[in-house]
C-alpha cells in the first residue's frame, strides 16, 4: 500500500514546456476527483513553462468517453499532447472493470494510430478515499503525474 507522494518529483529533470501545446480531457463523473485533478495538470503545466493559452480543457460526461474526446483533439491537430484524467471507483458490479479495460485499450490506441502522446491519468480506486488520496490528499495528485509525463513525451518526440 502507497504511504508516500506519489507525485513527488525532481523538477529539474522535466524540460521546458514552453512553446507545448496540451489539451486536457476531463470527465464530469466523480467530479470531485476529476476537477481537482484537471487543476493539478494545469498547475503543473503552468509551473514548467506552459503558456495558458497553449492549454485547452473539454468536458466528458464520463471516463468512457476520455478516448473519443482524446481523438478529437487529434484530429483537430493543434496540440502536441493530449492528458485523458477520470476516476473510475470500484462498485458492486463488473461495470469497473468494462470501463476501465476500454478506456486503458482506447488511450493506447489512440497514441499509436496519430503518433501523439495520449496520457493516461485516470484513476482505478477501490473507493472514494483512495482517489481522494491521489487527487491532491496524502498520496499526491495523478493529474500532475500526467501533466509531466505530457511534457517529457512531447520533449522525446520533438528530439527525433
Amino acid at each position: 500500500m502507497a504511504t508516500k507522494n506519489l507525485s513527488a518529483y525532481d523538477a529539474s529533470q522535466v524540460p521546458s514546456a514552453a512553446g507545448m501545446r496540451f489539451g486536457i480531457v476531463v470527465s464530469e463523473w466523480n467530479w470531485e476527483i476529476t476537477g481537482a485533478l484537471a487543476d493539478g495538470a494545469f498547475e503543473t503545466l503552468l509551473k514548467h513553462g506552459a503558456n495558458e493559452e497553449d492549454i485547452h480543457i473539454k468536458m466528458v460526461p464520463g471516463s468512457f468517453e476520455l478516448p473519443l474526446g482524446g481523438q478529437f483533439f487529434a484530429e483537430a491537430g493543434q496540440v502536441d499532447a493530449v492528458i485523458l484524467l477520470g476516476c473510475v471507483i470500484q462498485g458492486e458490479t463488473r461495470h469497473f472493470d468494462f470501463i476501465c479495460q476500454g478506456v486503458t485499450q482506447g488511450a493506447m490506441d489512440l497514441n499509436l494510430k496519430y503518433n501523439l502522446p495520449f496520457i493516461f491519468g485516470v484513476l482505478t480506486t477501490d473507493n472514494q478515499q483512495q482517489a481522494l488520496d491521489r487527487a491532491g490528499g496524502k498520496l499526491g495528485n495523478k493529474g500532475d503525474e500526467a501533466a509531466v509525463t505530457a511534457i517529457k513525451m512531447v520533449a522525446l518526440k520533438k528530439s527525433f
